[in-house]
């Protein structure tokens, strides 16, 4: 049974960065792309951040060049840097994994594993 579990979101100023992580178990990591989305109140939620288990990632214009995904494939894991945070970068921050290797972003219903979330607050 595959497990996600996110860490590291929190309260932080305008302008400032956060990491957060996903620590997977309970199947094969590389075998799978691993992606970001957040979830504001009264929002759909919506990817920001995709890696293939190459490396190759993708980004929506709205956190290109402020975020950064990585992953970690001997340690099982998965980290969003986020830099520069505004406060409309404020949501629910949740991992997910898929079992197709596309480099481009994709839709939710399109993963087949996800964390539990991780509040993340922008104050400005």
């Amino acid at each position: 049974q595959v497990q996600l579990v996110e860490s590291g979101g929190g309260l932080v100023q305008a302008g400032g960065s956060l990491r957060l992580s996903c620590a997977w178990s309970g199947g094969t990591f590389r075998a799978f792309a691993m992606g970001w989305f957040r979830q504001a109140p009264g929002k759909e939620r919506e990817a920001v951040a995709r890696s293939t288990w190459s490396g190759i990632t993708a980004y929506p214009d709205s956190v290109k060049g402020r975020f950064t995904i990585s992953r970690d494939n001997a340690k099982n894991t998965v980290y969003l840097q986020m830099n520069s945070l505004k406060p409309e970068d404020t949501a629910v921050y949740y991992c997910a994994a898929d079992r197709e290797g596309w480099p481009n972003l994709r839709p939710e219903y399109e993963y087949d594993y996800w964390g539990q979330g991780t509040q993340v607050t922008v104050s400005s």
